[in-house]
């Protein structure tokens, strides 16, 4: 009787029918989106179109479902929450971060012991609507086990072709879910399905640079830690190089989370001294800094200060956005083996002997001895070796750093570069080249060498990094060359005269 009565309940209280009218002003929706968060042009833009047909197609319109895809900290679930309250929805949010069963989803059927609806109609009860703004987070972070894949279960949720007729194990109900606006957010996609991603619109949160953060910062992480710690606008003034050294010496990330945390510790200690009654200061500075954080917890990555032979800086993408990555190539003494070190993966294991090879072939070309290769073994370190590191676009900075081993050329060192490189020496497209190209300008280097294929990507980089950038753009690795290493160095021939002095000088001791 008492599973029977629980299964009423839940019949009763899921919101069949209920609703919330849409805010279907545009203009409305881009002051509450501008107005908490700076940037992200693309997802606001999504919404903003989504709002527009809305109000257009009415009902004949489908509910988008969105994947919003970034590094930690780029407010991905708070703009969930915004475009809620842009539309006029309830928001609910579900964390998927662990989630390993399947009945998590779909729910447990009625035959078990203390058997309950899944995550997506506990939700739906809880929200009271049929139309709320749904966030699934952490998507990439299911697993899956004998219990089931709850990847596979959210197929039906996340497809607008079958979710108005969702089944979940519990009720054994058509739910109609037609109407609810799902947004998903991940890190990264590599571990979410292919099946999965296909059902989704993916939006990719970049991470910031440093003049964002700093906007962000004055704009709502200042005011909002000086609120929760009891302090007034008024009493505590933190400026843009305090700002700067913070980014740079305390925080290495691509959001603003751990930046807002180390506000938030200034503020605090702040907060104390004046709970105590002791004198605070007005406005922070460098050495007020120094004294309140502690000593810098990053060491930032410096530029080489003179061109190297058989050194390359290379550029890389991380999930904490772009960083630079230093090749180094060595000749020693061997029977032409070739050794990489520094962990790195097969891929790049694999980029390593492709620009070998093309080096090899190219020999009399770049003034080479082909005797060499019998009588020298190449060794590859890419430092940092803690790190690890995969992937093909390191194939180009290789092969620029073999050559000019192999040829006693040094490498600019304010060139930095990216692309994948063939046996014939093309150079193939790469990707997150926003982020390389911003980690290129945050290290202040003048010229970045990127693939030809990849020039359509600078249109998500912003105006201030390409200006201040010398932008490349090559096919083949000769011009990559051409534009990384400096013309070979003529040899001085002796002058004779200081040999001649000698002789005197040894002549005239010798008669005395």
């Amino acid at each position: 009787m008492s599973i029977l009565r629980t299964y009423l309940d839940w019949l009763i209280e899921l919101p069949w029918s209920e609703s919330t009218p849409d805010n279907l002003d545009v203009r409305n929706a881009s002051r509450v989106l501008n107005r908490r968060h700076h940037g992200l042009r693309k997802a606001k833009e999504r919404i903003l179109e989504y709002i527009a047909v809305r109000g257009l197609a009415r009902e004949r319109q489908r509910q988008p479902i969105l994947c919003f895809v970034g590094p930690p900290g780029t407010g991905k679930t708070s703009l969930g929450q915004s475009i809620a309250e842009a539309l006029g929805r309830k928001f609910v949010r579900v964390s998927l971060g662990g989630v390993r069963d399947e009945a998590e989803i779909r729910g447990h059927r009625r035959t078990y012991i203390g058997a309950l609806p899944g995550r997506v109609l506990q939700t739906m009860r809880r929200a009271g609507t049929v139309n709320p703004l749904f966030m699934l987070d952490e998507i990439d972070k299911l697993g899956h086990d004998f219990r089931g894949d709850p990847a596979a279960a959210l197929l039906e949720v996340l497809d607008p072709e079958q979710n108005h007729a969702f089944s979940d194990h519990y009720l054994e109900i058509a739910f109609d879910l037609s109407k609810v606006m799902f947004i998903t957010t991940a890190n990264t996609l590599g571990p979410v399905p292919p099946a999965l991603v296909d059902r989704m619109e993916v939006i990719e949160f970049p991470g910031y640079i440093e003049e964002e953060k700093l906007v962000i910062a004055h704009k709502f992480l200042i005011p909002r830690q000086l609120e929760e710690n009891g302090l007034e606008p008024r009493e505590l003034k933190i400026g843009d190089d305090v700002l700067q050294a913070i980014i740079r010496q305390y925080t290495w990330e691509a959001g603003v989370r751990n930046l807002e945390r180390e506000i938030g510790k200034v503020c605090r200690k702040v907060a104390r001294r004046k709970a105590e009654k002791q004198k605070i200061p007005r406005k922070i500075t460098p050495t007020v800094l120094a004294r309140l954080l502690g000593p810098p917890e990053i060491t930032p990555r410096e530029p080489e200060t003179e061109d190297q032979v058989g050194s390359a800086t290379g550029l890389a993408w991380t999930e904490n956005g772009g960083e630079t990555i230093s090749v180094e190539v060595l000749l020693i003494d061997g029977k032409g083996g070739l050794q990489i070190t520094g962990q790195i993966g097969d891929v790049m294991q694999e980029s390593g002997q492709a620009a070998l090879s093309y080096v090899k072939s190219r020999a009399k070309d770049l003034g080479v001895n082909p005797e060499i290769f019998e009588k020298k073994d190449v060794h590859i370190h890419i430092p940092e070796g803690a790190i690890p590191k995969d992937g093909p676009s390191a194939g180009i900075t290789l092969a620029t750093a073999l050559a000019s081993a192999l040829t006693g050329r040094p490498v600019r060192r304010q060139v930095g570069m990216s692309g994948e490189i063939t046996l014939r020496g093309r150079v193939l497209p790469v990707g997150g080249v926003r982020e390389k190209v911003l980690a290129a300008y945050r290290l202040k280097l003048t010229t970045v060498v990127l693939p030809a294929q990849n020039k359509k990507d600078l249109a998500d980089v912003p105006a201030k990094a390409r200006s201040a950038l010398d932008l490349r753009f090559v096919r083949h690795i000769d011009e990559v060359l051409a534009v990384a290493l400096l013309p070979q160095a003529t040899k001085q021939p002796r002058s004779t005269r200081p040999r001649h002095k000698r002789s005197e000088r040894q002549a005239a001791g010798a008669s005395s």
